[in-house]
Parts: C-alpha cells; structure tokens; sequence
C-alpha cells in the first residue's frame, strides 16, 4: 500500500486550542457560544423568533446548558420548508440580507420541495475550516493536490470539501463534466495525492478501471477521503477502499443544511464532533438526551450558518456517541462507527433493532458478494422483515449464488439474531450512483415508518 509519510510535526492539531481543551472548558465555550446563536436567531431570523415565543422562551433565559436542553425546542426540516414557503425560496427562515450571500445551494427535493441554503462568505470560510481537521489529521499539507470527480452544481455535496482545500491553501484538479473513464485518464496525467468522493463512487471507479486495465493501487493517489453516506467508518467498507486503491481511506460526516459537522478521526474507526463550529446532543425516541456510550438520533446547532440559523436540528440520523478519551488525543465528542443509519431506516424484526450500516458491515464478510447492495424492507400481517439484494463478484459462477446467499444468511443470523433472506443478483444488475447511493427501500405501509421520531419523508 502507497502511504504518504508525513514530516515530524510540531503541532499535532489543526487547532490545539480547541482540539485538547478539557471536556468543562469546552461545555462552557458552548454554553457562551448557544447564548449567542440563541439571541442572534430570535433577533434576525422571523422563523426562530416564532418558534421561540410559541415556545414561552426568550434569548435571555437561556443561562446553562441545562436551560438550553430543556427550554429550547428542536426544530426539523419541515419547519423550515414551511418557513421558506411563505417567500421562496428562503422567506422566514433568512436571517441576513440577500446582499451578503456567496453561495446558495440546495437538497435535492426528491421527497417533495427542495431545501434552500444560503451561505455567507464567512459561513463558507469555516465550511471549509471544517474539513481542514480532517486533512491536517491525515499528514496532508498545502503542497498535495485533491481531485474531485465531482459534477458542480446547486447541491452542496463535496463544495465545501473544495472550500476546505482553499483554506488549506492546497491544489485542486476538477473532474467536473467528465465520465468516469475521462477521470481516470485525468488522475493519471495530473497525479493528484488525494481523491475525495462518495464511497461507493470511490468502489465504482474500481470497476470502471479493470475495464480500462488500469490499476488504481498503482496511481499517485495515497489519500481517499469520503462523504455523503456511511461507508470510511464501517472497517470492511474502509478496507475495500483501501484495498482498491492501495491508499489510506478517511471520512468525514456532515449535513448539506448544516455543513461539515463531523471531521473523521485520524485512527479511521469513527468521527468527531467539530465542537469549534457545533454543538450536538444524542436523543432517544422522547427528545430526552440519552448516556453517552448509547445510539439516539444526532441533534445539532450550527454556530456559522449567518443566513439561516439552525438551532437543535433534528437530522434523523442515529449515531452512539461518547465523552471518553480517543486514542488520537483530541477532546472532542466522539461517534465510533459513523452515522449507524437513519432513525426511518432503523428496522425493528421482531423486537431487534437493525441498522443498515450492521448490514453492509456482514455483508463483507462473504467473499464473493460485491460491495453493491440493496436493503427491501416490508411487513406482514405482524412483523417488518427485510430482503438484501446484494451483487456477487465477477469471478463467481453462477451456480455458486445459493451458497453465497446461504452464507450471508447464516452470518445475519448468527450475530443479528434474527432472519434476514438474501438474494444474489448478477454482476451489474443493479444501479451505479455517482453521488449518495440509493441502498434503503421501504415498501411498508407510511403509517409503519416512524422510528425514533423519524418520518418517511425526512
């Protein structure tokens, strides 16, 4: 494996400020900087103003962090939505004029109206800064190059990855308007040190390269970086990647409306919170905060999104975090694993919780399936149950299918502990995304879709 051996450096952080202060320092930063958020959003922003008085609670009661978590409420993606409707595209949710954006970006909408988000120049800035915790930890420096195979345009994807190359002051080749092949062929003539993308695109351009005969552990690449699903911290994914392009593999979690929340750590087991930019809680089904070391739905408040505030932000996403010290040094809030899944992916098969990301995790573990998948979910008359399509490897005749399905089976069982049935599809067979992959299908009824306070449409 190609690894780039970064020089002996004297600072071990991007920020050893922020990045080694002690757990009570960094509790009371927050409690200064939520106060701020707090009394920034109800004095600017029409849609926390009203949210805040329906609420009974004013800037100025907010004086701990046990205020905050009691009195202030969460606020999710439909409110917002809602608040952007009365003036699209951004209405009551702005909190700036439009004078002062540099950037506006979009979701998708694929699930009804898209959301809009603004950003600032100095929201964008810290974007990047964002990202630059994750490249510092991984040795790299201004003098590395980054490729991005990535089409730009409206949706904030590996946008702010780029501002974080600019913050570092590093090159960065573009493999926008390209396909795949094209962007090979650009890797090998710009030889950049690092490649940052989906993992599953990263695992794609391993198929698109046997095509071409071209060896990707052979390139100039010594750095993956990925984003946008699970995927760096689930250690069989990770290792496929690595394998693939005989490079190390990090990743970094964010949210589009949010930014880049969480920067890997440099051991690749799991992410940190940036608590210079953010600060989160993990809740359980009832909104109360669970012990750390516990799985519950990531809430999180932004303290650099000027155009449109975000304050106790229900992302739906299930994360385990933990306070305890990691092995890189930093103080920072830890989420070994990653982002586990969604709380409307969660999947409870008679009364077991089961997450995608466990999922794909097993699924490594049979040598001949592929890194390609499906999750179908759907119910009986009493009970959810689940059907994996998931793709044998090239080299694998067909006959061999049942017994790889069989095997995958029999691991399901074994460490989930319930049955999960497993159908071997051809090479190919299912679809390529260039972006976030498409792996959950939930064919339930919508009343049997709420978990953990998620919706079928979050």
């Amino acid at each position: 494996m190609k690894l780039y051996k970064p020089e002996v450096e004297a600072q071990r952080f991007w920020n050893p400020y922020t990045q080694a202060m002690p757990r009570a320092d960094l509790d009371r930063l927050h409690v200064r900087k939520l106060q701020t958020v707090i009394e920034y959003a109800y004095a600017r922003s029409p849609m926390y103003r009203k949210l805040l008085d329906r609420h009974k609670v004013r800037p100025e009661q907010i004086r701990t962090m046990d205020d905050f978590i009691k009195r202030v409420p969460f606020i999710d993606k439909r409110e917002i939505l809602d608040a952007q409707a009365v003036r699209p595209p951004f209405g009551e949710a702005l909190a700036i004029s439009e004078d002062f954006f540099h950037q506006r970006f979009a979701t998708s909408g694929s699930t009804g109206a898209p959301l809009h988000i603004p950003l600032t120049y100095h929201s964008a800035e810290l974007w990047g800064e964002s990202w630059v915790y994750v490249y510092w930890a991984a040795g790299l420096r201004a003098r590395h190059s980054f490729y991005f195979p990535f089409n730009w345009g409206i949706f904030a994807a590996f946008w702010s990855a780029y501002m974080g190359v600019r913050r570092l002051g590093a090159t960065v080749v573009s493999g926008g308007g390209l396909d795949s092949k094209a962007r090979l062929r650009q890797i090998d003539q710009y030889r950049p040190d690092v490649m940052l993308a989906t993992p599953t695109y990263a695992l794609y351009l391993g198929e698109t390269a046997r095509e071409i005969g071209m060896d990707l552990a052979k390139t100039s690449v010594s750095h993956v970086i990925v984003a946008g699903e699970p995927g760096g911290s689930i250690p069989a994914t990770r290792q496929a990647i690595e394998d693939l392009w005989g490079a190390k593999c990090y990743e970094l979690y964010g949210i589009a409306e949010l930014g880049p929340t969480n920067p890997g750590c440099p051991l690749q087991g799991g992410v940190h919170l940036c608590e210079e930019w953010y600060h989160a809680l993990v809740v359980d089904e009832s909104g109360h905060t669970v012990p750390y070391g516990e799985v519950g739905e990531h809430i999180v408040t932004s303290y650099i999104q000027d155009g449109q505030p975000l304050i106790k932000y229900r992302t739906h996403d299930l994360v385990r975090w933990t306070d305890q010290p990691c092995g890189c040094g930093t103080t920072w809030l830890y989420y070994p694993g990653g982002v586990l899944g969604r709380t409307d992916h969660m999947i409870i098969v008679k009364g077991v919780n089961v997450y995608p990301s466990a999922l794909e995790a097993l699924l490594h573990r049979v040598a001949g399936l592929s890194e390609h998948y499906e999750l179908h979910v759907d119910r009986d008359a009493a009970n959810d149950f689940v059907t994996v399509k998931a793709e044998a490897r090239s080299e694998i005749a067909e006959a061999r299918y049942g017994d790889l399905g069989r095997e995958a089976e029999a691991i399901f069982k074994s460490v989930v502990g319930v049955g999960i049935d497993v159908a071997v599809q051809k090479p190919g067979s299912l679809p390529r995304y260039e972006l976030k992959a498409k792996r959950f299908f939930d064919h339930r009824p919508a009343a049997h879709r709420w978990q953990l306070g998620g919706r079928a449409d979050a």
